[in-house]
């Protein structure tokens, strides 16, 4: 016998041997009713809810509506090289929606401060992510999951603050703006009666105001400040770094769905402990503040 016959037969022996094996392992599966790629085939699934919820819904129809700011730089923002609104706001929603079902797409709406409750009541959105600052008056039309973040109030001035602007007091007798429809705005008028207040409906408005000369300092959540400093230059704008109240921001639900909301803090507290809320944060509002704070505990009641 040549040794090329040889190898031959030694091949086909091995083969064969080898099925055998591989057969036995099947049988050895199919009898403890596990697969070796049961794991593989979990992942990713979409977990079941309640007929009926919210939840449920959702994944039926396989999209969500999600009302967020389209100007907000470093929590909603359009590209405008994409198209894409981008941000932390954009990416909490993303967290949310996430764990409802890897093929639920997200449709982002343009909401505006002034609009959020209107737009929840009025179900042209099924969530609003928005810096949007939990508050009584507003519970009593909607209701909010979180906090996932919590800003505070300050006041941006144009560079070397020409007024001298330190706090709160100082923007009595000051061309101060503000968005309408905010907690901000209402805010100044409570705390600096005397201020000459301008409303506009998204803050780059105000912003190109106090450029222009038109006012002398913009007044809202210290991180959407930041936001702006960062979009126009440190050499246009600075923030007085003085905040004088807390803005707790949470996720706009309409009002009664507690089985949604339950989701919802249960999420944020799970993207909370695994790395997830802070990867975002890095991603967007960290690339102008290096520290990333500890998340808030998140509001049950």
């Amino acid at each position: 016998m040549t040794r090329t016959r040889t190898r031959t037969l030694w091949l086909v022996a091995m083969l064969a041997a080898l099925a055998l094996v591989a057969t036995a392992c099947g049988d050895d599966d199919d009898d403890t009713g596990q697969t070796s790629d049961t794991t593989e085939a979990d992942a990713g699934e979409a977990p079941e809810f309640p007929a009926g919820s919210t939840m449920a819904e959702i994944q039926q129809a396989g999209t969500i509506t999600v009302g967020t700011k389209f100007d907000q730089r470093l929590f909603g923002q359009t590209d405008p090289r994409t198209g894409e609104v981008e941000g932390f706001d954009v990416e909490i929603a993303k967290l949310i929606v996430e764990a409802i079902g890897p093929d639920v797409e997200i449709e982002f709406t343009e909401t505006p401060s002034a609009i959020r409750e209107t737009a929840l009541e009025e179900g042209t959105v099924d969530m609003v992510v928005a810096t949007y600052t939990i508050n009584d008056a507003r519970k009593e039309r909607i209701d909010f999951a979180g906090p996932y973040y919590v800003a505070g109030q300050d006041i941006m001035v144009p560079a070397g603050n020409p007024m001298e602007i330190s706090g709160v007091d100082d923007l009595n007798g000051k061309r101060v703006c503000s968005v309408q429809g905010s907690t901000s705005i209402e805010n100044v008028r409570e705390m600096a009666p005397e201020a000459e207040l301008t409303e506009f409906d998204v803050y780059t408005k105000c912003a190109d105001a106090m450029r222009d000369g038109r006012v002398d300092a913009v007044s809202t959540d210290n991180v959407i400040l930041l936001g702006l400093v960062e979009q126009y230059g440190s050499d246009v704008f600075e923030v007085v770094g003085n905040p004088f109240t807390t803005e707790p921001y949470g996720i706009g639900i309409p009002k009664g769905d507690d089985e949604f909301r339950t989701f919802i803090n249960d999420r944020l507290e799970e993207i909370f402990t695994n790395g997830e809320w802070a990867d975002a944060y890095e991603r967007t509002v960290g690339t102008v503040d290096d520290e990333v704070p500890e998340p808030p505990a998140v509001d049950r009641y």
